[in-house]
């Protein structure tokens, strides 16, 4: 079929391992797929020309919706978008009439649209509001579990206990000072609330030395921020699971991934469904059958016997594709 360029919106979305998404899915005619983390519209219009199928497109950010508008009207009857969480794409489909689907694609993480609007308060590149939610309408983030649409960054920078705080950064940005930056924050903030990515990047850059990776000191304090306020790894536990739900046979899930917590999840549970996972040790009883009792049979095959990563020349086209990880299964069908 033929490409159609995608309209855009003064972003620099550039879609990541499209190629390799595009071999792994293998999109065919008459069939239905989801792409649970729209975007800027890069995979979905991949696969409306890879073959004459239909597309539900889920995005929990109300401005990915309506940028992809214009997309839609390209593809006229074959592209549905739906705003709300991909950790909620069971209820989304249901609520629509679709039970069943061919194929999910979920590239993980925070849009191009996003860190490059400073207004979003993603990035210290560039000064705005320290935000960071991915939806900011009721209801957009309707899979966060009880957790407020108004939780911005700000909220937890202003108001964590210096404890829960270095736990945070410790734990979602893997930030080996953050009791350091945790004090640093609580003692800025006793003078002026922490309001603006600026101020919050200076804090910390106070407080650290420069990386020898060449990273901002800030990058893992503001991913450990991000991943908080969007519970990004708990939406990837939910989706992940309902996603395993919604295949027909021979259907796939394919997942790009950005960093090892994300990449963790998804290896774990995908290995776990197609049966991969290691054998307990015969020293554990936890790990004996009783005699006679058959081991279930694995539904899912493993398609990636490890991560696929970027080629070193999109990794040079595109810097932010130089940490993707490509994971994929396929449902065989019911055990008999």
């Amino acid at each position: 079929m033929t490409s159609r360029p995608i309209p855009r919106d003064g972003g620099t979305h550039i879609p990541v391992m499209l190629a390799e998404m595009l071999a792994t899915l293998k999109p065919r005619d008459g069939a239905i797929y989801l792409d649970g983390t729209f975007g800027g519209g890069g995979y979905t219009r991949a696969i409306l020309d890879g073959a004459d199928c239909h597309v539900w497109a889920i995005d929990r950010d109300e401005t990915a919706i309506a940028r992809g508008a214009s997309l839609a009207a390209l593809y006229p009857g074959r592209l549905h978008l739906m705003h709300g969480c991909f950790g909620d794409m069971l209820a989304l489909l249901t609520e629509a009439g679709v039970h069943a689907l061919d194929g999910i694609v979920l590239d993980i993480g925070v849009s191009s649209f996003q860190i490059d609007d400073p207004e979003r308060g993603f990035s210290f590149m560039g000064d705005g509001p320290l935000d960071m939610r991915m939806g900011r309408l009721p209801g957009a983030d309707m899979g966060q579990r009880g957790k407020s649409p108004d939780v911005t960054a700000a909220t937890l920078v202003n108001t964590l206990p210096e404890r829960d705080l270095a736990d945070l950064l410790f734990q979602l940005g893997e930030e080996r000072a953050s009791r350091r930056v945790a004090r640093a924050i609580v003692v800025a903030r006793t003078q002026a609330p922490i309001e603006t990515t600026g101020r919050l990047a200076s804090v910390i850059r106070a407080v650290l030395p420069p990386d020898k990776s060449g990273h901002h000191p800030a990058t893992r304090s503001f991913q450990a921020l991000r991943l908080s306020v969007n519970d990004e790894l708990g939406e990837i536990e939910r989706g992940l699971a309902q996603a395993v739900r919604l295949l027909n046979s021979g259907g796939r899930v394919v997942v790009v991934s950005f960093h090892s917590l994300e990449d963790r999840i998804v290896k774990r549970f995908m290995t776990d469904v197609s049966g991969r996972t290691p054998a307990p040790s015969r020293h554990d009883p936890r790990g004996f059958a009783p005699a006679g009792v058959d081991t279930p049979t694995a539904l899912f095959r493993l398609l990636t016997s490890k991560a696929v990563r970027p080629t070193a020349a999109e990794v040079a086209a595109n810097p932010r594709a130089r940490s993707a990880r490509l994971r994929a299964i396929q449902f065989l069908g019911v055990a008999a």
